[in-house]
């Protein structure tokens, strides 16, 4: 049954009945039971998770009635996701379908007046800017630039939109950059030249192109770059996104995020925000210069007195905490206050309350991800919802509206009353699917770590759970390593998967993990093989200890990023423990990934320096040491396009296996990045994956 007509066949009556007495995260699995349901359950697979809807990048109009929402639905045909917009009241109510093209709809912004929705669609063969009515007609093409256009935002009083192209910064229009890029395409020789790094970030060679930021007044006429001639982007590249950028108050000008550190960059996380007006040019000016850290996440507040952003306060470590910075005057920004100095949490978000008294933001906090109120005069900090993974979108004067996800279930949006009582769900996209597939029940234990520090931890049990029976044991290992296996449903690194294959999952967060204050995280600076080992080590005993039914005898280890380095030191360092081993995008060199990775503030942080300047903080914890070690079983996975950990790193831990006779499998994708994210890929993954436990493990 598809959503919409779920949602059709339920009145108003029952809709405000329903989300009275189902209130909490768990309601998204018991509400397919509750409205009667006939569902034929089956264990949780790769297929399940896949099918699963995803919900992002939900906005609230401006008078706080409907949002909008993107829902992508896999298509395993065209080995894609396709995405389009919904809309869904503020009370939960008229859920319905708002685009249904075939090419993707994204990135929707509400008009001022709440009458339509502007979005990004490939509709016209590249990405543009659209717009459609919330009551029904046909979508309106607005732009219509020689290249391809992203991050969207709209100005409060509606008369302007601003948007990214990547262009040469050289190019004095769209078009030029066009037209070299023509010109490109004709020429025989394919070679580039460089004479400063990046070469390649992420999964994308660099071709000397920058995003600018370009506006553009609603009733038509030329783009303007406002970052004219500057080499840097906005936003931050590979993971930023619109909100990074934000109109003035006065709707004359516009605060981006960018890093211009020149041939620096690739060692620099001095990203700082850029206030630029439109409105008889002027150029970009850094408002956050006096900071040589990380600065982001630019919002006003709603009372026009001030901006508020996130920033950093070490150069050089991109885990280090954010904290929230007021400044009250373009004039003086220098001028700030820094709310949150004595909350040890890392905010990911900022949102203003109608009458800016209050930030609404998110936190990772002792595995969950938790919505928090602060109070912008006191920074008085106070928990509205624990548990779950939250991301935090828009507030009223009455509720703060964000998207959760759990263990046991993909983001669905909610609403809770700005005193934290009274949580209302109001989507339930994917009850129908929940309520197919089985899945493990899950609960968070402690130990004592390292130096006895209390240490956290998740244990999802098999589908069909019988405590009278031994169980085999996948220990998944998080990348990072600042990083966390918390209360969040995966798209990649599922649990639920090997709970529908028979196997418990434990996922420790060890010792530099996220969310258990920054102390925690920093404690394994020089430190990589050390106190995040002991805490596995430790945590494993733990659980087989507290939950007797583990089978102790079967346990397999798997790990991806800084998952994968742990893989290849356990193998050296830990011998003999595990019955076989997955190491997804691991290290097996520390010293040589220095030299052919890309973001080289990592390492240079992480490894106390430079390997010429402190070659023993490389070879301290460097797996490719103690291969001599090496005895286990071991699955290797990488991908071509990963340039982040580069697949000559999973190339040489296969010739290592090989070259010492140890059972070994390569699963190599040469169309995939540092995330293996086409449908069928993900499927011959999970296959290949549970194929090699079960070969292993529970064989």
């Amino acid at each position: 049954m598809a959503p919409g007509l779920f949602y059709g066949k339920i009145n108003q009556e029952n809709i405000m009945r329903w989300k009275t007495a189902l209130l909490g995260f768990c309601l998204v699995s018991v509400c397919a039971v509750a409205v009667g349901l006939a569902v034929e359950q089956h264990p949780f697979s790769v297929h399940d998770m896949l099918a699963m809807d995803r919900i992002s990048g939900p906005q609230l109009s401006a008078d706080g009635q409907r949002i909008v929402f993107v829902l992508r639905k896999t298509d395993l045909e065209a080995d894609r996701g396709r995405t389009d917009l919904w809309l869904v009241g503020a009370d939960g109510s008229e859920l319905r379908q708002l685009t249904s093209h075939e090419e993707s709809d994204s990135n929707p912004r509400f008009s001022a007046d709440g009458k339509s929705v502007w979005f990004l669609s490939t509709r016209s063969g590249t990405s543009q800017v659209w717009k459609i009515a919330i009551d029904g007609g046909e979508a309106v093409q607005v732009t219509d630039e020689p290249l391809d256009v992203g991050n969207l935002v709209v100005a409060g009083d509606g008369g302007h939109i601003a948007f990214t192209m990547e262009v040469f910064p050289e190019c004095k229009s769209p078009q030029c950059t066009r037209d070299r890029l023509d010109k490109k395409e004709k020429e025989k020789a394919s070679g580039r030249i460089y004479d400063s790094v990046f070469v390649r970030h992420w999964d994308t060679w660099w071709d000397g192109r920058r995003s600018h930021l370009f506006v553009m007044a609603v009733e038509g006429g030329e783009a303007v770059d406002v970052m004219a001639g500057m080499d840097a982007d906005t936003p931050s590249k590979p993971f930023g996104g619109p909100e990074e950028i934000t109109f003035t108050p006065n709707s004359r000008g516009v605060v981006f995020t960018a890093c211009d550190a020149g041939k620096k960059e690739a060692w620099s996380t001095n990203f700082d925000l850029y206030v630029c007006g439109f409105k008889g040019m002027r150029n970009p000016r850094n408002i956050t210069a006096v900071n040589e850290a990380w600065d982001t996440m630019p919002v006003f507040r709603p009372d026009g007195k001030g901006l508020a952003s996130l920033a950093m306060a070490r150069s050089g470590y991109e885990s280090d905490r954010f904290r929230i910075v007021l400044r009250y005057s373009e004039e003086n920004p220098n001028e700030r206050q820094i709310l949150t100095e004595n909350w040890n949490r890392s905010p990911g978000s900022i949102v203003f309350s109608p009458d800016s008294k209050t930030i609404y933001t998110t936190a990772k906090n002792l595995g969950q991800q938790s919505l928090f109120a602060i109070d912008v005069e006191t920074g008085q900090v106070k928990t509205l919802v624990k548990d779950g993974s939250i991301s935090v979108f828009a507030a009223t004067a009455e509720r703060v509206f964000y998207s959760m996800k759990n263990l046991k279930s993909p983001a669905e949006l909610y609403s809770v009353k700005t005193d934290g009582s009274d949580v209302q769900a109001l989507t339930r996209i994917n009850a129908e699917k929940i309520a197919a597939a089985k899945m493990g029940d899950y609960e968070q234990f402690t130990f004592a770590g390292w130096n006895d520090e209390t240490v956290y931890g998740y244990l999802v049990k098999p589908v069909d759970f019988d405590p009278g029976k031994k169980y085999p044991v996948a220990f998944l290992i998080h990348g990072g390593p600042q990083g966390s296996f918390g209360n969040g449903f995966h798209y990649r690194w599922n649990p639920q998967a090997y709970a529908g294959a028979g196997y418990a999952a434990i996922m420790v967060d060890f010792h530099g993990s996220t969310g258990y204050g920054q102390e925690f995280c920093d404690s394994i600076r020089g430190d990589w093989g050390g106190k995040p080992l002991e805490d596995l080590q430790k945590g494993l005993a733990a659980a087989l200890e507290r939950y007797p039914w583990l089978d102790g005898e079967r346990v397999g280890a798997l790990g991806g990023s800084f998952g994968g380095y742990m893989i290849n030191w356990i193998a050296g360092n830990w011998p003999g423990r595990f019955k076989c081993l997955v190491n997804h995008d691991g290290n097996l060199d520390e010293r040589m990934a220095y030299f052919d990775t890309e973001e080289l503030w990592f390492p240079e942080w992480d490894h106390q320096g430079t390997p010429w300047d402190n070659p023993q903080g490389y070879e301290k914890h460097n797996p490719v040491n103690f291969v001599k070690n090496w005895q286990t079983p071991m699955l290797v996975i990488h991908s071509a396009n990963d340039f982040r950990v580069v697949d000559t790193q999973g190339l040489a831990t296969f010739n290592a296996l090989q070259r010492r006779g140890i059972p070994s499998r390569l699963l190599y994708f040469p169309d995939e990045n540092h995330w293996v994210l086409k449908p069928n890929n993900s499927i011959l993954w999970h296959k290949t994956v549970i194929g090699w436990l079960n070969q292993w493990v529970k064989n």
